[in-house]
Formats: structure tokens, sequence, C-alpha cells
């Protein structure tokens, strides 16, 4: 680096800088007062179509290509970047004001699950899938999705930040995040190598949580990477990638809370989507 930085005895709240400078503080809580709106099905959700999002959008759409009709939800988009996350029905919701957040209508009392972790177990246990009930299948795909969640911060705050929106450019941590993605992928890859999906021989929320941080990454998130990390390496996790590329209920899936589709509330919201190639299983990639 150019400058040394000595941090002070004690910090201070000062601009940052960067694509995320208009809306990230040192406090929590509600900003301004808006309530969520809400729809007619049993789940409302409340997201955006990043990786984090995504998770629980395929998940949903997993649910109802399996014939669980009782899984029809509303998806209402959060644009993060305008702040939305702060008004006061999302911090309500989630008072760590992240996407998603998920209000569960479907009983007598409204609750809400917040965090794509949690949201992702509950779906799983309600309906009693992707999430097997005993060990030691059950351990090794919460095993799998802690892992996921745990790592998703080195990609995405870490590499992704310094890579694509910090303000300026600098090789200590592109480098240091780089190679924790390249690990990360290395630890996928390997295991991969192994099963036909993350956890055993069959799908789970361990690969629905996952998917959407490494595809993103393998298909050329954040300007390329890609290329500047060399993910076509990672040869076993490319075959794991195209293989869910092409799942009906993901190409559905990644699809909501995008600009191709902000909101979804039936089935048939599909049917409005203009561009009809996103649809096709050879990915096609569409920003938030």
């Amino acid at each position: 680096m150019s400058d040394v930085y000595t941090p002070p005895p004690v910090w201070q709240d000062t601009e940052s800088g960067g694509k995320f400078s208009g809306t990230n503080r040192p406090t929590a809580g509600a900003r301004e007062e808006k309530e969520l709106p809400v729809g007619k099905h049993p789940f409302q959700l409340y997201s955006l179509g990043t990786p984090n999002g995504v998770k629980v959008t395929i998940m949903f759409e997993e649910l109802l290509e399996a014939g669980f009709a009782d899984a029809e939800y509303d998806a209402w988009m959060v644009k993060i970047f305008e702040g939305e996350q702060f008004g006061s029905g999302f911090v309500d919701l989630n008072p760590n004001s992240k996407i998603p957040a998920l209000q569960d209508r479907s009983g007598k009392a409204p609750f809400r699950v917040f965090e794509s972790g949690a949201i992702l177990i509950h779906l799983a246990e309600k309906f009693d899938f992707l999430l097997p009930k005993t060990n030691p299948a059950r351990a090794e795909t919460l095993s799998w999705l802690n892992w996921q969640i745990g790592t998703a911060p080195f990609i995405g705050g870490g590499f992704g930040h310094f890579y694509e929106y910090a303000p300026e450019k600098y090789k200590y941590p592109i480098d240091r995040y780089a190679m924790e993605t390249k690990r990360i992928f290395d630890v996928a890859n390997n295991q991969l190598g192994k099963t036909g999906f993350l956890a055993g021989d069959e799908m789970s929320i361990a690969d629905t949580a996952t998917y959407p941080w490494l595809s993103a990454l393998y298909h050329g998130a954040y300007s390329g990477s890609d290329k500047f990390l060399s993910l076509h390496e990672y040869e076993h996790v490319g075959r794991w990638v195209k293989e869910l590329d092409a799942r009906p209920a993901v190409i559905r899936g990644r699809l909501v809370n995008t600009q191709a589709m902000p909101e979804r509330h039936d089935a048939a919201d599909f049917d409005a989507v203009e561009d009809r190639s996103l649809f096709d299983p050879v990915r096609k990639r569409v920003d938030a």
C-alpha cells in the first residue's frame, strides 16, 4: 500500500466511501417508519436477488416443484442500496437489517424468521424436505450448511468488497481474500469429488445455501472474478454448479427479486418475465 494507516486509540465514525457508504453505519435500528406490504400466501418473504436472498427463493421453488402447495409465498423486493432494510417494518422482522427476512403466517399467529440459514432450516423442518431427520446424514447436512454461513463473509464482505466495491484497490486485502476464496472453493471441490452433492448423494439445504454464492463467482460475479481466481480449475464445483443451474426450481428461484422479476406473488408471474433466455439451462446472469 502507498499509505500506512495507524489506527487511533479510539475509533471514530467516519465516511468510508464505496458503494455501501450511504447505508453503512455503526448503529442498528429503524431509520424511518415504514410498514411492509403483505400478500395472500402463507409465507411473506422480504428479500433481494443476492446470494443470501436466492438461497431462500430457490428453497421455496424447490418445495413447490416437489408438490408442497402449502409452500406458496409472496416475495417482496427490499432495495438495500436505497436503505429500505432500515424501515421500521423490516427491522421488526430482522433487527439486524439484512435480507432475507420471512414472516410465517401459516399458523394461528404470525412469527418472524430471520437470517438465511435459520429460514432454510425452518422450511426444511416444516415440510420435511432437504434435511435428513436422523444422524449421521442430518449432522453432515447441518455441518455443510454452517460451513457455508461461516465462509460467505470471506467471499462477499472480504473478496467481493475489496475487489469490486471498495473506493480504492489495495493489494493486501485483495490477495488475502482471494486466497481464502480459492481455499473455500477447494474445500467444496474436494468434497464434490467424492459425493454428488455437498452432504452426500442427494440435494440438501447445504446445496441450496452454497450454490448461490459459488455459482455467482463461477459465472463471473464481481467483474469477471472467475478469471482472476482461475475458478475453472475446480472441476467438481463446475460439474455441481452446472447441474444445479439446469434445475427448473433453481432457474425460477434465482430470478425472484431481481430486475427481471422484482416481486413474486404467483407461479404465473414467471410467464411475465420478458427475457425468456433467462430460463435457459445455460445460465445467463441477471443482477438484482
